[in-house]
């Protein structure tokens, strides 16, 4: 396939798939689903971490959540799980290389959070104080 045709056939492509209009929507879908984020901070604040130490820094999230979220995570390559085959058996989870190269996007977040999300709650006041 030749370079123009395959612009055009991306082209098409991203007007009748959305998702594929933003480069950037694969990203979003790892890393911002609702409890990877708390995870991947928590183990990347506090290092390498036992899955009862993750769920009580986590305190809101359940078990079955727990074990989804940190699966998902681990196939992605954000995080590498341990087995240490002891008695009882042992499972630590830390956050990979790859996790670990977020840092700098989830700093770039939290100061724009900092600066912004008071004017976000003021919109959102707006909008909600009218009726229409």
């Amino acid at each position: 396939m030749r370079m123009a045709d395959a612009r055009t056939t991306r082209t098409a492509t991203a007007a009748a798939d959305p998702e594929l209009a933003c480069p950037i929507s694969p990203v979003v879908d790892i890393v911002f689903s609702r409890w990877t984020t708390p995870i991947l901070w928590s183990l990347h604040t506090y290092g390498r971490q036992r899955f009862v130490e993750l769920e009580r820094r986590i305190a809101k999230i359940t078990p079955k959540v727990l074990t989804q979220r940190l699966r998902q995570l681990e196939r992605d390559g954000l995080v590498v799980r341990t087995y240490h085959p002891e008695v009882p058996p042992r499972v630590e989870y830390e956050i990979s290389e790859l996790g670990r190269s977020l840092a700098p996007l989830f700093a770039h977040l939290a100061e724009w959070a900092t600066a912004h999300l008071d004017e976000v709650e003021q919109a959102r006041e707006t909008y909600d104080a009218d009726p229409v």
